[in-house]
This record gives structure tokens, C-alpha cells and sequence, in this order.
């Protein structure tokens, strides 16, 4: 048997007034996601508890069934994990975006999507001015997307689970005062962000940038090492996964995963969704399951872009679920699932908690009268996952 989950990130959302009162979903034309529950069914999924942030290191962790309430220990050290950073015991990991604030607003939680030789750059620059202490560490992601490491040397560390911070991607042109770290070690994680300013202000190809200028470190997503059940153990499958986030990629790292890199995967609307495609397919001759994730679409809501949000959802159906579902369909016994993780609003720019349609086909999936897949005719199906994490369980069983 063969299995394939594709996630449109943060694909769910509201009917909006710009595509003629429908949702991204119902105005893409995605003939190839509508095949699937026409083959199979369509249903709603929540995975984000309503006590927690939603975001996609909550929303993807249930998504690949486990309860997040029991397993999530925060977003910075699943993004550690990707870049094989190990932990300790009593370490903590911490995401450090670069962004733009002016007069206190949250301009930009990308810094304008910073290019990567400015944003290691200013990485350096954060490094150096923390030479003498044993404790933090910074290291270079992609882009904007950093961390920041606390080492304990003594067992000791500053933070607790009661250090509260702010996803920025939250605040987008918003006041940030109200969303400033708080709780045990904020100060500390304060002092940092302060210090950061007149450090990103004396940087030439920083300022040159003008207006797309990061002005600042974001710190947030705070948290300790995770501990997971590898997912061959709990499930059975050899499996791996096809994302250009860190987050997935640590995610899957975490969870024994093969973290499959493909050139021209950017994380962004720019993506090469066709190579995304092909990559499925190719890891398919040689795992069980295989994760393929797309971000552009939770990019595009986070810029208030409906156009760019719908392009980005026909881009997957034919480029990704088309391609995938034909080859799935040649190789005998399969399941194919598509969900986003979370829903992003292009009203408000923001992550959002609800539920996100499920499309499920394949062996042993009987058919439902549904014809589309899209938030509306999810919301009217009575196959309903109120704890995401139960999703998985029951896709990767080989007969209902």
C-alpha cells in the first residue's frame, strides 16, 4: 500500500468579497483535488485545540497524529531539529525572525523577505555582539528564519513553559507592545531584541535595502527538545517528506523521517511546484508514505493576496495532486489525503483555530455524494476529526 498527504498550507479560509463571495478553495479551478473526493470523501479536520496558538508546528504535528497537548514543546526546537542541531536536556530553542518595525507597528515579519547573504549577515552581526557569553548562540537559517540558542552549563536556564511569545506572522500591521515576550527570561529575551536595532541600523546592505530594512530580531516560538514516537513504530510505514520549511523538515527529522530536498523549493509563492511533483512521485518507488507540504498558500494569505492564494492552490492541483494521484493510481493499493494544517484569513493575515477540509480516496474508501473539495462542502459532511491527531490513525489503516 501506498500513501500520500498533501498540505496546502494554511489553505483554509472565509468566502471572500474579491472572488465573488466564495473561498480561495471554491474559486481555484482544481479539477485534480475535486477527483479525489469524487473517488472518495470529503470531511473537516481540527488541528489546533483551542487552548493552543494556531500555527503550523501545532496544526502539522496533529496533522501527522500526534495530540499536540501531550507532544508540542514549542516551534523553535522542531526548526533546530532540521538543521540537525542537537538539544540537551535542559537547553532551550528559540526562533529568531528578522523584521521590520516602524513606529511600533509590525510592518513586515519577513523584513521583505530579507535575501539570504543580508540575513546571515545580520546573524554574524548578532553572534559577535554576544562573543562573550557562553549561553546564547545564534545560528543562520533561511531568509528571515533564524534561532537562537540558550546552552545551559549548569542545568539552570531562565525560561519556563510559562514564557509566553507571539508568532509576528500574527501581528502583521499591528502595535507590538501588546505582544512583547513576557513571563520567566523575557527580559532577557528583550534585552536581545533591544541590542539588535542599532546592530541592523549600522549594517550597509541592510540599510541600503531602505524601507524593506530589517530593523530588528523577533524572538519567539520558545521551547525544549520534544520527545516523539518515531512514526514507523507507531504506524508501521517507511516514509518521507518533501517541504522547503524548516519546520517540516525538523518535524520530520524528529519523527524519523527521509526529508527530501528539491531544487527550486522555495517556501514561497515562487516555489517550483512541479519539481515538487516529481519528487513525490520518485520518493514514492522507495517509501511507504510520502508528505508533500507547500507553503505558498499561507504566504499568500499572510500578504492579504486572494489572487495569489487561488493561483497558488491551481498550481498545486496541477502540479503536485494530479501528477501524484495518476502515478498512485498505477501502483496498485493506495490512499490519498489532502489537508491544510491550520486555516489563514486573508482578511486578517493571520493564522486562524477551525476546521480545514479533508479530501481521502483510495483502496478501501467508499464513495460519498460529494463533488468538490473546498471549505463549504467539507462543513456539510458528517465525516468530522474534532482532535485532528485522529485523522492519521484512521488514513493509514489498510481497510475501513
Amino acid at each position: 500500500m501506498k500513501y500520500v498527504l498533501v498540505i496546502p498550507d494554511g489553505a483554509a479560509d472565509e468566502p471572500q468579497e474579491s472572488l465573488g463571495s466564495l473561498t480561495p478553495f471554491q474559486a481555484a479551478k482544481t479539477p485534480n483535488m475535486d477527483a479525489v473526493v469524487q473517488a472518495g470523501v470529503v470531511g473537516r479536520a481540527n488541528h489546533v485545540p483551542d487552548s493552543m496558538p494556531s500555527g503550523s508546528d501545532v496544526g502539522t504535528m496533529s496533522l501527522f497524529g500526534y495530540d499536540p497537548l501531550k507532544f508540542h514543546t514549542g516551534r523553535a526546537p522542531l526548526e533546530a531539529a532540521a538543521q540537525g542541531i542537537e538539544l540537551g536536556a535542559n537547553d532551550w530553542a528559540i526562533r529568531c525572525n528578522l523584521v521590520t518595525i516602524m513606529n511600533g507597528v509590525m510592518q513586515s515579519f519577513t523584513a521583505g523577505q530579507v535575501p539570504n547573504d543580508v540575513g546571515a549577515n545580520l546573524v554574524k552581526l548578532l553572534q559577535k555582539d554576544q562573543c562573550g557569553s557562553e549561553n546564547w548562540k545564534f545560528y543562520t537559517g533561511v531568509s528571515y528564519r533564524n534561532l537562537l540558542l540558550y546552552r545551559s552549563r549548569n542545568g539552570d536556564a531562565p525560561f519556563s513553559t510559562d514564557t509566553q511569545s507571539t508568532p509576528p506572522h500574527d501581528i502583521t500591521d499591528q502595535d507590538v507592545a501588546p505582544f512583547l515576550p513576557s513571563g520567566p527570561g523575557s527580559d532577557q529575551l528583550l534585552e536581545l531584541m533591544q541590542r539588535s536595532v542599532p546592530l541592523f541600523a549600522s549594517d550597509e546592505a541592510n540599510a541600503a535595502r531602505g524601507r524593506n530594512a530589517a530593523t530588528q530580531t523577533w524572538l519567539w516560538g520558545i521551547g525544549k527538545r520534544p520527545a516523539l514516537t518515531p512514526f514507523q513504530e507507531r504506524f508501521g510505514v517507511h516514509s518521507a517528506v518533501i517541504t522547503a520549511v524548516d519546520l517540516l523538515r525538523g518535524i520530520g527529522r524528529l519523527l524519523g523521517w527521509d526529508v527530501v530536498e528539491v531544487a527550486g523549493a522555495t517556501g514561497y509563492l515562487d516555489t517550483d511546484y512541479a519539481a515538487k511533483g516529481r519528487a513525490g512521485i520518485e520518493a514514492l518507488k522507495d517509501h511507504d508514505f510520502v508528505v508533500v507540504h507547500v507553503e505558498a498558500s499561507d504566504e499568500a494569505s499572510h500578504e492579504g493576496d486572494a489572487a495569489a492564494k487561488v493561483e497558488a492552490l491551481e498550481r498545486i492541483d496541477a502540479d503536485i495532486v494530479g501528477p501524484l494521484h495518476a502515478f498512485l493510481k498505477s501502483q496498485g493499493d493506495y490512499r490519498l489525503l489532502l489537508s491544510p494544517d491550520h486555516p489563514t484569513f486573508l482578511r486578517t493575515k493571520t493564522h486562524a483555530h477551525g476546521y480545514v477540509p479533508v479530501g481521502v480516496c483510495g483502496t478501501g474508501i467508499a464513495a460519498d455524494a460529494a463533488t468538490t473539495y473546498d471549505d463549504i462542502s467539507a462543513a456539510e459532511s458528517d465525516l468530522v476529526f474534532e482532535q485532528g491527531c485522529d485523522l492519521m490513525p484512521w488514513f493509514l489503516q489498510c481497510n475501513s
